[in-house]
């Protein structure tokens, strides 16, 4: 029987993943503990998943738990996701990752991968993410962790450089873009074969066929149509000049170039936002809180144990059974892409059986997208470094060559905004001032 730990239960993943794993038959014999800081979730995500399990009347142990230490002994997966310090998307300290670069012009939309915003997430995620890892290496040394937590890139490089756990990044940017891909040219997503590769959130479709036909023609084609460029105005537009689709959204892919967010002109002509969170901002509504009503009745749609496209369940079930899967992963770039700096973290297809995750090597990239990359790498290494170096003027460094802060501020800006940052946020990032 397995033994997997979800932290950060109350997220959307909680009651998402707990459902993905049960729908395994092999699973449905497994202990699920389920870990989550606020009581509060705990006990909502635990009753829903128990709901589930007395629904189909599954043998599968739920547990709920505040304290992760209670729970992590002898586990076989334990899953990340997690905000530390507050909501992920609203209030603070996440409000000041978007308020203050855009008093100096750094109009963030999501900021949480690199811009000034990912890398204070990362500054206040890291010290707890790196807890998290002790306490497996004392409790579950030989488990897999499977992490969804942002900035992906950079807390996994982190975590692979600064402890023996085994981990794997996870994000549903290159399975929710192969499907998109597919309604733009008009093919079944079932029938369409791709190949990507390269770092979080910037990804590139190296190849997209079905049955041998490129369908990478009939892609430019359909970026003629205005109304299917409308719906992925950046993508398109650097495909047009770079040659090849990135996985993440028009909106996020904005934010990682120097292209698009430097003019209030350029963010109007292509359709895009400037976040704007609330600073006493709630926790994000979740799916349990609907499924799990006063009367304790579950809509019947709730309980069926559908898979979603997550690949967290169908990795621990093709480690469980010695069965091949293959996704795309974040891992460290052993010479898995020959032309990104050795040790980075990179997003390739990974192949998984009971022998763990195997990344493919998938040799260099076209020069233009790898240095693309780069210009993101460099960000995530100086944040990396600071974090494991406890030298935060490494992170200001990151800030000065982010590619959209310098696209909008002079270094001088570029300092003001960090040490205003660093004062609002000081104690969330207690660990590294130490």
């Amino acid at each position: 029987m397995a033994k997997i730990v979800l932290i950060g239960a109350g997220s959307g993943f909680g009651s998402r993943l707990s459902v993905d794993i049960l729908s395994f038959p092999e699973f449905q014999d497994s202990t699920i503990a389920l870990v989550d800081i606020n009581p509060d979730a705990v006990a909502g995500v635990t009753e829903f998943v128990q709901q589930v399990v007395d629904h189909h009347n599954l043998p599968a142990t739920v547990i709920g738990a505040t304290d992760r230490r209670e729970v992590l002994e002898g586990a076989d997966f334990v899953v990340i996701a997690v905000s530390v310090g507050g909501p992920a998307y609203n209030g603070v300290p996440y409000w000041y990752e978007i308020e203050i670069p855009k008093k100096y012009g750094v109009k963030q939309i999501v900021g949480d991968t690199i811009n000034p915003g990912g890398v204070f997430r990362t500054l206040r995620s890291a010290p707890e993410m790196l807890a998290i890892c002790e306490d497996m290496e004392e409790l579950c040394p030989d488990a897999l962790m499977l992490n969804y937590t942002n900035p992906m890139a950079m807390l996994t490089w982190i975590m692979s450089e600064g402890t023996g756990i085994r981990n794997i990044g996870l994000c549903h940017s290159v399975q929710g873009t192969h499907g998109q891909l597919c309604g733009y040219v008009g093919e079944p997503s079932d029938q369409v074969k791709s190949w990507v590769a390269g770092i979080n959130h910037q990804s590139w479709f190296l190849s997209f066929e079905r049955d041998g036909e490129d369908l990478y023609p009939r892609l430019f084609e359909a970026a003629e149509d205005p109304e299917i460029f409308a719906r992925d105005r950046v993508r398109f537009e650097v495909m047009k000049h770079f040659g090849y689709f990135v996985t993440e959204s028009t909106r996020h892919m904005s934010e990682y170039l120097p292209y698009f967010r430097k003019r209030d002109d350029i963010i109007d002509e292509f359709g895009l936002e400037v976040r704007t969170p609330e600073k006493e901002g709630g926790h994000a509504h979740r799916v349990w809180q609907d499924d799990v009503p006063d009367a304790g009745d579950l809509r019947d749609d709730a309980l069926q144990l559908k898979r979603s496209g997550e690949y967290a369940s169908r990795i621990m079930h093709s480690v469980y059974t010695d069965t091949l899967f293959r996704f795309n992963g974040n891992v460290l770039n052993d010479g898995l892409i020959g032309n990104l700096p050795y040790g980075c973290c990179v997003e390739v297809p990974c192949m998984t059986d009971g022998s763990g995750v195997n990344p493919c090597a998938c040799g260099d990239l076209p020069s233009q997208l790898a240095y693309i990359n780069m210009s993101n790498i460099a960000v995530q290494q100086l944040t990396v470094e600071a974090v494991l170096e406890r030298d935060l003027e490494k992170a200001y460094y990151a800030c000065l060559l982010d590619p959209l802060t310098a696209a909008v501020c002079s270094p001088a800006e570029v300092r003001s905004m960090f040490n205003e940052m660093l004062e609002a946020e000081q104690q969330w990032l207690a660990p590294l001032l130490a």
